[in-house]
Order: C-alpha cells, then sequence, then structure tokens
C-alpha cells in the first residue's frame, strides 16, 4: 500500500498491523534534515500530484511483491505540506518471514519511490532563498514552465 498525506506521520500505527507470522520487520524514515548538498536547510514543502503519487506508488508496491515473494507486509506513506526540521517525510515498513527479504524490499522500496513518484521538495535556506528538487524522472518537467 502506498498513500500521501499532509498528516503528520506516526509510525506506531503502521507497526500495529504487522502480521504475527513476520519474523523481520524492517521501518525506514525519512525525516527532514537541516542541510542538502552542503547548504544549511531551515524547512522544506513537499508537493505532488495526489493521483498520480498515489498510482505510480501502487505499481511500484505491485512490482515489489513480484521481485520479494515471501514479502508478507508493505506499505509506505509520503508526506506533503510544510515540514520543519526532525520531522518525518516518508515511511517505508516491510516485513516478512525473515529479515533478509524485509532489508532488500524496505531498501528497493524506497529507493524506488524516491526515483519515480511525483513528489518535489521545496527547500527552504537561513538567507531567505529557496530551491525545487524532486522525483528526478519528472522534476524538470513539472518546474520548467
Amino acid at each position: 500500500m502506498f498513500q500521501i498525506t499532509d498528516q503528520t506521520i506516526n509510525p506506531t500505527e503502521f507497526l500495529s498491523e504487522i502480521p504475527e507470522s513476520c519474523g523481520g520487520v524492517v521501518t525506514f524514515e525519512g525525516r527532514v534534515r537541516n542541510h542538502h548538498e552542503g547548504r544549511e536547510v531551515s524547512s522544506l514543502e513537499y508537493s505532488a500530484h495526489p493521483t498520480l503519487a498515489e498510482k505510480e506508488g501502487l505499481k511500484i508496491f505491485a512490482e515489489a511483491q513480484v521481485q520479494f515473494p515471501e514479502l508478507t507486509h508493505a506499505e509506505a506513506i509520503h508526506r506533503t505540506g510544510p515540514l520543519a526540521i526532525g520531522e518525518i517525510a516518508v515511511l517505508v515498513v516491510t516485513a516478512s518471514s525473515h529479515r533478509a527479504e524485509a532489508f532488500a524490499a524496505c531498501r528497493w522500496l524506497i529507493d524506488e519511490i524516491k526515483h519515480r513518484v511525483p513528489i518535489w521538495k521545496l527547500e527552504h535556506y537561513p538567507d531567505g532563498s529557496s530551491d525545487w528538487t524532486g522525483c528526478q524522472r519528472c522534476h524538470k518537467h513539472h518546474h520548467q514552465a
């Protein structure tokens, strides 16, 4: 499952849904950091095309089920809107009978989400300037108008 939200992400809610048959549970929290490419960041905003983002996210999760057949549980949620330093921007949770599959699937999922899902990040800097970054595949197309 993949979803976009403008609400605070609470990892505990997602972990409570893991089946008892899963011996390996892996979580990834992508948090807003105070720097990017050598530049201090004061805050950021995420924007997305919700319909396209969720459609691509679901496609990625369908591919994960094929690539990682022992995966029992997988979901991700990505924030939009303004976020402060330290807040969770994206959460990925994977679970399997064993840890190896859960680790591999979690890494693959976050890499695919960052590369393919149409989500853009506007970084704000202490000097008052800002810059867009985001989905490598669609960033230039979205912001060159």
